[in-house]
């Protein structure tokens, strides 16, 4: 088990209520460097509370959220991102009126070194980093499996290609952990095989990821450490095959029919 020392991100005894309904109970869990962690569960586990609270967009009762050694109490979203943690959302978010490649190209705002006064005339400085960030861009876009669609407008990409172009926009930020919400969902057998290509290569990079997701064939082949949760609370972690064998979770989520999971 990763000590909070050696953790990237470190959840300790978050809670969280809506209306008298506890969402979110007593939620410990750690995600390691350079590996894949999985937030797995039922509908209602609680899972993208989880997220809306380490991110906050939901503000937390109790516990603590740690990122690298950070506490991130009254941090605003904005500010968690430019700290480098970057997270997806379950719905595509894709920028209409632009291409894929702009697209992709708006995540490396965070990291431009070059503003105002350079910008404005367009110096050689602006324009090589414009270039640069235009063929990391689609670098990217390869590694997903579209940079065929460089230039077609996002918002005219199927549903399954802005899904990966969204974890590709993230990625282009150089996230220190890269959060993702159900990223294989709407996506078709193929596309989900580039998403699991692309998470490895992720992985590979020594990108940490956090990722919530429901597809446990794509979880047990990606995934390094899992955490289970039922009804708000964390319900067992360990590696895929000991989830896999552990009962309270076929019990609680994956069933029976799910037990031998390739």
């Amino acid at each position: 088990m990763t000590s909070q020392m050696d953790a990237v991100l470190s959840v300790r005894n978050l809670t969280k209520s809506f209306g008298g309904v506890r969402a979110v109970e007593k939620v410990n869990f750690d995600v390691a460097a350079g590996g894949v962690t999985a937030l797995i569960g039922p509908n209602g586990a609680g899972k993208t509370t989880i997220f809306n609270l380490i991110t906050n967009i939901f503000v937390k009762e109790d516990g603590r959220i740690i990122f690298f050694g950070r506490e991130l109490e009254g941090m605003s979203p904005v500010a968690i991102a430019e700290l480098g943690l970057i997270r997806t959302f379950q719905s595509a978010r894709v920028f209409p009126g632009m291409t894929a490649v702009e697209n992709v190209m708006i995540g490396a705002h965070r990291l431009a070194q070059r503003h105002g006064f350079s910008q404005t005339l367009w110096l050689s400085s602006s324009r090589k980093e414009e270039r640069d960030t235009r063929a990391t861009a689609e670098a990217l876009l390869d590694l997903a499996g579209l940079l065929q669609f460089r230039d077609v407008h996002s918002t005219d990409l199927p549903m399954g290609a802005q899904k990966l172009l969204e974890i590709v926009r993230a990625l282009m930020a150089r996230p220190k952990l890269l959060c993702l919400d159900e990223p294989a969902a709407g996506l078709n057998d193929t596309e989900t095989q580039e998403l699991t290509n692309l998470l490895r290569a992720i992985r590979q990079n020594g990108t940490p990821i956090l990722v919530i997701e429901h597809n446990m064939s794509l979880v047990m082949n990606v995934a390094d450490h899992i955490v289970v949760m039922d009804a708000g609370t964390v319900i067992a972690t360990g590696a895929p095959k000991v989830i896999q064998e552990d009962p309270r979770v076929i019990e609680a989520y994956l069933g029976t029919e799910h037990h031998a999971v390739p």
